[in-house]
């Protein structure tokens, strides 16, 4: 029997973002400024996955649809850098490459977030293309959030 729908991610591309200037910034200026830095760097995935990520320590529907929302902005944002640096819809996105990880956690926060406001199909989605995309990301971000 043929397979109708490929692996997308089966593939021997790998992808390796270049450095986010954000992490940078988020360092020299620290947690009080952080806002001013997300505004300066609003392509970065790692800006919106932390946003993300603040939201979901608390489980009120407020801050689970404010965690979807900032998920969303850095995964679509990470899908952006990830076309500029030759992904071409499959491939690998390494955990262990740190540049990486923006767009890893805002596809984490996504099916987090995504999990709590009961869109369960895009949950599934977005844990399914998080382990396609680096299976270490996955254990490393299911295991924190545990």
């Amino acid at each position: 029997m043929s397979e109708t729908h490929p692996n997308l991610m089966a593939s021997d591309v790998v992808v390796l973002l270049p450095e986010d200037p954000a992490l940078a910034a988020i360092a020299e200026r620290g947690r009080e400024n952080f806002l001013e830095v997300v505004a300066a760097h609003p392509t970065s995935s790692l800006c919106w996955a932390l946003m993300a990520e603040t939201c979901l320590v608390e489980s009120d529907l407020g801050s689970s649809l404010a965690a979807y929302a900032y998920a969303r902005t850095g995964y679509h944002r990470g899908l952006d850098i990830l076309r500029r640096n030759g992904w071409k819809g499959s491939g690998q996105v390494p955990w262990e490459h740190e540049p990486n990880r923006g767009f890893l956690r805002a596809l984490w926060a996504l099916s987090v977030a995504a999990g709590r406001i009961g869109d369960l199909e895009e949950e599934q989605r977005c844990a399914q293309f998080l382990r396609d995309s680096s299976e270490e990301a996955y254990q490393a971000l299911a295991v924190a959030s545990a």
